[in-house]
Formats: structure tokens, sequence, C-alpha cells
């Protein structure tokens, strides 16, 4: 009894000290214009204007509204200074946006004679919702996996670290070593999500493994395809704003996502399986490998279509422009969604491919007796 109630002690501390941390970080970013060398500007008033119907070529209508922004300036050499700043945005928020009273945004100030000051917008100051959005995941991966969900975020912030590390190193070689930084990358990746995610022990080694092969086979699989179909329907001039080869570039990206979706069925599997063989020890290995590959048909499925839906939504809103603006089917599948379903398809391959290697190596090196 005193146990849960220390407990249940801790777990409300934990409550107030992320929330009062979040709290406060919300605020401070809300007020941090001081620390920016842009101009900021802080909008107390805003009066909107008449909308005007826009129809281009090939009919399609938008609305363009203009509006004054009534504010002072929150940093810099101008701050406290008065402005009325002029903005035009459109219903569809393809090229601009919408501010409203309480916005903070940059600006361009312009100071002309006898030091009248005017100003454009440039963007809006968004490191508060940014900040507040990091603080909710943070707080609900706390509150709910306590010190799962520490190491959790911990892996994703190293994680991101390294992969910022990584295209400095690709930016200093100028591209020409791609593969080599990249496929380094995952297998630190692996190693070290799977480490503080896991921990050191047998079942980590056993997915790590999986992870890694299942991956290498897929990129290997792929490779063999597009030797033997000389690579025909590869659109890389569709990626945009490459600046070094694409063919590398294209490789790299494939083998991280295929490496996230390898490592999640992995990790499913292998670990469904070390709870099943504590559960039931006299399990033999045949019985093991036939309880993975059942349970990786049964995730096999939902993976596949989670990569495809995040496919879909990354491609959908340029894919919709360029029908709309009278392009046909074929090229705009080739410009936007080839590269994409390759892909897609790459990573397909390797979560099949993680089924049965999962379930043998974990019907064949996991201990006899599996302990809690």
């Amino acid at each position: 009894m005193q146990g849960l109630l220390k407990r249940r002690k801790v777990t409300l501390g934990l409550w107030v000290l992320v929330l009062l941390i979040g709290g406060l970080l919300v605020w401070a970013t809300h007020h941090n214009a001081g620390l920016y060398s842009d101009p900021i500007m802080q909008v107390t008033r805003v009066q909107k204007g008449q909308a005007t119907k826009d129809e281009d070529d090939f009919h399609n209508v938008d609305y363009q509204t203009k509006q004054k922004l009534y504010g002072h300036i929150l940093n810099g050499k101008y701050r406290g200074q008065k402005l009325t700043v002029t903005n035009t945005y459109s219903l569809s928020g393809a090229m601009d946006q919408r501010y409203r009273k309480g916005s903070q945004l940059f600006i361009v100030v312009h100071q002309h004679q006898h030091g009248q000051l005017t100003a454009t917008a440039k963007d809006a100051k968004r490191d508060t919702a940014l900040v507040f959005m990091l603080w909710l995941v943070v707080g609900l991966l706390l509150l709910i996996m306590q010190f799962s969900g520490f190491m959790a975020f911990l892996s994703v912030a190293l994680n991101g670290v390294l992969f910022l590390m990584a295209i400095i190193l690709n930016g200093s070689t100028q591209g020409a070593r791609v593969l080599w930084i990249f496929g380094s990358l995952a297998v630190v990746f692996a190693a070290l999500t799977l480490w503080l995610v896991i921990g050191a022990n047998r079942q980590m080694l056993i997915t790590l493994a999986t992870t890694l092969g299942g991956t290498a086979l897929s990129i290997i699989v792929a490779l063999l395809v597009f030797h033997f179909t000389h690579e025909k329907g590869m659109y890389y001039e569709s990626m945009q704003y490459v600046t070094q080869l694409p063919r590398p570039l294209f490789l790299a990206e494939t083998l991280l996502g295929s490496l996230g979706a390898v490592m999640d069925e992995s990790t499913d599997i292998i670990s469904s399986l070390f709870a099943l063989k504590r559960e039931r020890p006299e399990l033999s290995a045949t019985q093991v490998f036939k309880s993975g590959r059942q349970i990786g048909s049964t995730i096999m499925g939902p993976l596949i279509n989670v990569l495809f839906f995040i496919f879909v939504a990354d491609t959908f809103p340029m894919a919709m422009l360029y029908l709309k603006n009278g392009n046909s089917w074929g090229y705009t599948f080739s410009m936007n969604m080839s590269m994409g379903v390759v892909q897609s398809l790459i990573s397909g391959i390797g979560i099949v491919l993680a089924v049965p290697l999962a379930s043998y190596l974990a019907s064949r090196f996991m201990e006899k007796k599996v302990r809690a």
C-alpha cells in the first residue's frame, strides 16, 4: 500500500514538473524576440479588405484578400516603433498566409527620407507553436511511458544530432560519399535506437541483425531489378532541387526509409516471440518460427499500408496542383509519384523479407528459457 502511494506521488510530481517546464518554455519563446537579429512585429490590430476573385487560364479560382496589420516592433534598433504593414493572402494559402491579432511576424524594415519607416511581412514566427508541440510529445511520452518514453525520446534526439552531422559531412565531401556516409549512419541509427529502447541483451542483437539484414536484402533486390531493367521508368529529374548526383542520393533516401520500416516490424515480431517464449518455455524452435510467421503476416499488411498512406499524403498536394493546371495523369505520376512508389515498393520488399528472417533468427538464437 505504501509503495502504491509512493508511486502515485512520484507520478503526480512528474505531472506537475512537466506542466511547469512546458508552460515556462512556451512563455519564454513567446517573449524571446530579443534573441533574433531580424525585426519582429507584434500585430495588435487587423483591418481586413474585400476579397477579389482570381481565375487563371485553366479555370482555377482563388480569392485574394488584402489586410492592414497594425503593430509595433519588438526587437532591434527600431524596437517600440509602430508600423502598418499591408499583406495580401489567398484563400488557398499556397504561397502566402493570413495573419491575425496577436501574431508575431518577421518583417523587412525600409527607412525612407525624413525617418519614415515602412515594412513588408516576410514570415510568421513559429517557435512558440513548435516548442508547444515538442513539449506535448515529450510530456505524453514521460507521463504515459515514463522511463521507456524518456529513452525513446533520447534515441530520437541523438539520431537527429547524428543525422545533422551526416548532412554536414556529406556537404563537405560534395556528395561524393553519400552512400557510404548514410549507409554507415543507418547501422549507427539501428544500433543506437535498439540499445536505448531494448537494452544491451540478446533480444537487441537479434533485432539488430534482422533490421540490418532485411534492409540490406531489400536494397540488393532493388539494385538487381535496376540492373536488369536498366532503370527504365526511374525519373531522377523529378527529384527537385538536387545539387548532386541524384541516383546515390535516392538510394541513400531509400535506405533510411526501408530501415525504419524493417526496424518497426522486426521489433514487434521479436519482442512478441520473446514474450511468448517467456510464457511458454516448452515451445520448440519450429513452433517459435511458425509463431513468428503468423505474427509477421498479421502486422505486415497494416505496416505496408502505413507506408503507402505516408507516401500519398506527401505527394497529394503537388499532384493536385499538376492536375489542376492541365497536366495528364501520366505526367503527374512520373513527376510526383513514381519515385515515391519505387521507395514504397523497396520498403515493402524489406518488410516481407524481414518476417522469415526475424522468425528464423529468433527461433535459432533465443535462449531456451527467457528471463523476465
